[in-house]
Parts: C-alpha cells; sequence; structure tokens
C-alpha cells in the first residue's frame, strides 16, 4: 500500500476555491477505530456552508469536508469486534468524507444492506436520516394528516416527500416552478412560493391549515409556515441554523418556539448531528430502516449528477448554483 492517500481539503474560509487535493499520511486506526475506504461521499448544504467557517460541529480550517460516506473496511483496530476487512459500511461523518481513506470510531460505522449499492447508501444517510427522523421520531405522523415541506426540491425536500407519502400523509411542496414536475412526481402538491405566500396558497386549499409545517429556509418563511399551520399544529425548523451567527440563531429559535406558541402552535427544531452527539443509536437504528426501504425500492435516493470524490469543489460549484434537483454524490 502507498503510504500516502488524496483527500480534498477545505484549506481557508471562502468559495468552493478553496478546497484543494492534498496528499496526506496514512495512518493505522487506534484503538476502537476502523480505517475505511472511501467508495462514495454525499454532497449536500451544510458541506457549503463549512466553506464559510461558520458551521457549529466542523473543525478548525483547515480541514477534510464531507459529512456522509460508503465504503469498505479497510484496517481493524484494537478492540473492535463485529466488523471485517472488506465488509461494506456507511457512516455520517460531519466532516472527513472527501478523501480516500478515513479513520474514525467503530461505532459510527454500520452495515450496508445487500441490494444497495455504496452510492445510494452514501446518498441517503444525512437527507434520509434527517427526514425519517423528523417525520417519524419529532412529529410521529399518523396516515390521513397534513404536511408542508419547504426547500422541497432539495435533498432532504425530496426525501421527506417520498416518506411522507410512504406514510399516508398528504403534503404540499413549496419550490421554484422549474422544479414543480419533480414534486409531482414524488406525490406532493406543488408550490410557487414566488407568485403566492404559502400560507394563503394552503388555506385556500386547507381551511383549517395543515397538521405540520417541516420548514428548511427560517428567516420570514417562519411566521408563514406557522400561518400555515392548524390550531395545534407543529412547525419543525431544521437544516438553516449552521448558517447564522449566534444572535440570528437566538432569533430563529424565538421565532420557531416562541411565534409559535403565541399563535397556539408548537414549535420545535431539528438538527440531526445535534442529536447524534447525544446518542447515535437512534440514528444508527433509522438508517437500518432506510436501506432496508432502498433495498426494496420503496425510496428513490434521487441522485442528480455524479462526480469523482476529488471532484469535490466542481460538485459543491454546482450545488451552489442552485439548480440541483435531489442528491449529488463523489465516487471512487
Amino acid at each position: 500500500m502507498a503510504e500516502q492517500f488524496r483527500a480534498v481539503m477545505l484549506t481557508k474560509k471562502g468559495g468552493p476555491e478553496v478546497l484543494q487535493v492534498a496528499e496526506l499520511p496514512i495512518q493505522p486506526p487506534a484503538e476502537g477505530q476502523l480505517r475505511v475506504r472511501v467508495r462514495a461521499a454525499g454532497v449536500g448544504s451544510t458541506d457549503l456552508i463549512m466553506l464559510s467557517g461558520g458551521y457549529l460541529y466542523a473543525p478548525k480550517i483547515p480541514f477534510v469536508p464531507g459529512y456522509e460516506v460508503a465504503g469498505e473496511v479497510d484496517a481493524i483496530g484494537p478492540g473492535v469486534t463485529g466488523f471485517e476487512v472488506g465488509q461494506r459500511v456507511a457512516a455520517l461523518t460531519v466532516y472527513g468524507g472527501f478523501q480516500e481513506l478515513l479513520v474514525r470510531e467503530a461505532e459510527h460505522f454500520i452495515p450496508i444492506s445487500d441490494g444497495v449499492s455504496d452510492r445510494d447508501a452514501a446518498a441517503v444517510i444525512l437527507n434520509y436520516g434527517t427526514a425519517w427522523q423528523m417525520i417519524h421520531r419529532v412529529a410521529k405522523v399518523r396516515p390521513g394528516q397534513t404536511a408542508l415541506v419547504t426547500g422541497a426540491a432539495g435533498g432532504v425536500g425530496t426525501a421527506a416527500l417520498q416518506l411522507l407519502r410512504l406514510a399516508g400523509v398528504k403534503t404540499y411542496g413549496a419550490a421554484s416552478v422549474s422544479k414543480h414536475d419533480a414534486l409531482r412526481s414524488l406525490g406532493a402538491v406543488p408550490i410557487d412560493y414566488r407568485t403566492q405566500p404559502i400560507d394563503l396558497f394552503i388555506r385556500d386549499r386547507e381551511p383549517a391549515g395543515v397538521d405540520y409545517a417541516f420548514d428548511a429556509i427560517g428567516g420570514e418563511n417562519i411566521g408563514r409556515c406557522i400561518g400555515a399551520l392548524r390550531r395545534g399544529g407543529t412547525l419543525i425548523g431544521f437544516g438553516f441554523m449552521g448558517a447564522t451567527g449566534k444572535l440570528s440563531q437566538l432569533a430563529m429559535f424565538a421565532n420557531i418556539f416562541l411565534g409559535a406558541r403565541l399563535r397556539g402552535r408548537v414549535g420545535k427544531f431539528y438538527g440531526i448531528t445535534m442529536l447524534y452527539r447525544k446518542d447515535p443509536k437512534p440514528l444508527r437504528e433509522d438508517l437500518g430502516e432506510i436501506f432496508r426501504l432502498l433495498a426494496t425500492k420503496k425510496i428513490d435516493p434521487m441522485i442528480a449528477n455524479t462526480f469523482t470524490l476529488l471532484e469535490a469543489r466542481k460538485a459543491i460549484e454546482l450545488l451552489a448554483s442552485g439548480t440541483v434537483v435531489g442528491k449529488i454524490v463523489l465516487t471512487n
């Protein structure tokens, strides 16, 4: 084996141009760790946020981004049981995914089900893990209920539309008009938020309001989502906190929790990494279920584009354009 491997490093704050390919020394896994050869890595909005240097759970620059990976066990550290060299595994890494070899604690990895490709496994970890936990662990939806999803054409949005349809929930999705056909194909009623406020659109069709609103946008959109809810309905904010400063975060939390309460609704915030850091077990359980849905083709990872692992910069440039419907994946 060569003494070095390649990685895409975030070298300083900036745009995608600050991502540079670097060579790093190969390290053996320490006690309790696995070394995994990365075969696929997901690319998402959090990777884009990390370029600013303001993401809460990222290490200090320079570091290797990459929130989710699939690969095969390359070496096993002392004290690790339940894994074998060559076994296919996946993990929510938060950072470190854009490299050929990844060393991380074994507790973060779960086996990839037969019938699920590395590419598809990497595509669902963050997006479908987020959507699944919001829908089933936070909202606890029931068949026959109604929901609004903003940012519905994004990675988490398209995942949420599919999982809500499987759960028997009638869903409305807000996105630009060019993406409405994709939303319809996923069973959602599309909303053009540029021509009509989403709360007014919902009230025209659901006079009492929807049961749930899953909001990825934040800001002024929070008030619109609250207005779209029935009395006693639940707003779940997600995904937009990492890009804001502390004062803006406090304002967002106040709008979600207090704003909803003052109008007779319930406000909650969901952050997959925040909960995972407290207890990784629920996500490992949920990813097992998500992989089963993939293997039986009950969900589609909605992979829009693929690049090679070392083309992460090109992938993030495309993501930043705002034209992607679904997921971008790097393969190796």
